[in-house]
């Protein structure tokens, strides 16, 4: 009762939506991705799910970011409950789950685990990144910084950054600014 329909994302349409935006065929995203045409027509027509990965290269490839396409995979809802059982059982692999469903002003992502750590975000907008359990080590502004359980980071918007998680079971929380809203005045990115 009052929780959203329980029904897994379709991110296909917002796949094919940005591709076309973009004047993209799908033979660029592949090359792109370095995923093949037929696997990313099946995601456009929502016969694949991607796998946390796979939708990561998509979303680079269409210089976006996977929260941005799962956003846009919902339709928006003024009020919504994601239960954590309804995520995948625990998995000794990393993973990420979306914890706001929709087109909204804002996204938030817990990463459990480690992730690609050479992985490099810049986001348009600001964000708050909080160390529910675990730790964490964040570089950003060429700076190291050390987060523990309960520690936050805000990072302004258009600030390069990466991070990696320094014990195992790390869950980290991040709240950002959708990408869609002009909140700050445009900044150069570096």
């Amino acid at each position: 009762m009052g929780d959203h329909k329980e029904q897994p994302l379709r991110v296909g349409a917002a796949v094919r939506r940005r591709r076309r935006a973009l004047d993209l065929t799908l033979a660029v995203v592949a090359e792109r991705s370095g995923l093949s045409v037929p696997f990313l027509s099946q995601i456009e027509n929502d016969r694949a799910r991607p796998s946390t990965s796979s939708l990561e290269k998509v979303a680079d490839a269409l210089r976006t970011t996977a929260v941005e396409l799962l956003a846009a995979a919902d339709p928006a809802c003024s009020v919504d409950v994601v239960r954590a059982d309804a995520t995948e059982p625990p998995s000794p692999r990393p993973r990420t789950r979306s914890l706001v469903r929709g087109h909204h002003q804002m996204h938030a992502s817990e990463f459990i685990g480690d992730h690609d750590a050479g992985r490099e975000f810049q986001y348009r907008n600001d964000q708050l990144m909080y160390v529910a359990d675990g730790a964490v080590e964040i570089e950003a502004e060429g700076r190291a910084y050390r987060l523990g359980r309960g520690d936050t980071l805000y990072l302004t918007g258009g600030v390069r950054h990466r991070w990696r998680a320094t014990e195992s079971d790390t869950r980290l929380i991040v709240v950002a600014v959708a990408e869609h809203i002009e909140a700050v005045r445009d900044r150069p990115r570096r």
